[in-house]
């Protein structure tokens, strides 16, 4: 019966792994999609009616304490201050957790995520809207740095505490409170003119695939440390 119960808990959880690794590629997976369809519909400019549209929406509700709020957000979000928090996560995740793989994890995907930004806007070389614009910022607008820098480093926070975190309060304050940061970062890039929406919701499919594909590999390496341990052992 022990050796029953040991086997089945070990099928349930290579199961668990499998579908983990399966969820991880598929997201990864329908996120290049969609922005691929974004991407094409940027090129072809057929998004522009939408982007107008959304931009008159959230424009529409300037005044001045809204936009300290907006330009409050958009500092989160900045290439500085993104790497003052990161360093703090990185600390923070140190003390609390010491798995040196999840530290691992998180620097590579924060890392790779402005990379790939650099690389996409040379790619698609997208000027930036000139509607009422709040702030002058230089550069090309699609996918939006920052909406992809928040999205990866919220993102990966969330997957990491996520693991740690097992009551149901506890991890839907995470999800609520990265998804906010996120969504305002996002917003506020468009209030204050220097990104279209469909910036924005690229910048977001873009880190959405590459967090997922990250993941993926991260599980998928996790899962055969078991097993190259073993056949290390065996060799020796």
């Amino acid at each position: 019966m022990g050796n029953y119960m040991v086997i089945h808990e070990k099928g349930l959880n290579m199961m668990n792994s499998q579908f983990q690794l399966t969820r991880a590629f598929l997201i990864s997976l329908v996120a290049l999609l969609a922005f691929s369809v974004v991407a094409m519909l940027v090129r072809a400019e057929k998004i522009i009616d939408f982007d107008n549209a959304v931009i008159s929406a959230v424009q529409s509700q300037e005044s001045p304490f809204l936009t300290r709020i907006m330009e409050f957000f958009t500092t989160v979000g900045s290439t500085l201050w993104v790497v003052i928090i990161c360093l703090l996560i990185l600390i923070f995740l140190y003390k609390m957790l010491h798995h040196r793989h999840e530290l691992v994890l998180f620097i590579v995907v924060v890392a790779g995520s402005p990379l790939l930004n650099m690389v996409l806007k040379e790619i698609f070389q997208r000027a930036r809207p000139d509607l009422n614009r709040l702030i002058e910022i230089s550069g090309y607008s699609f996918p939006s740095g920052h909406a992809m820098n928040a999205f990866t480093v919220y993102g990966i926070l969330t997957f990491l505490l996520w693991r740690h975190i097992f009551n149901l309060t506890g991890r839907t304050l995470l999800l609520l409170f990265s998804s906010f940061v996120v969504f305002m970062i996002g917003v506020s890039r468009i209030y204050l003119g220097v990104h279209y929406p469909s910036d924005i919701i690229g910048g977001y499919l873009a880190s959405g695939c590459w967090l997922a594909a990250s993941i993926w590999v991260f599980q998928w390496y996790m899962e055969r440390q078991p097993q190259l341990t073993s056949r290390m052992l065996k060799r020796s």
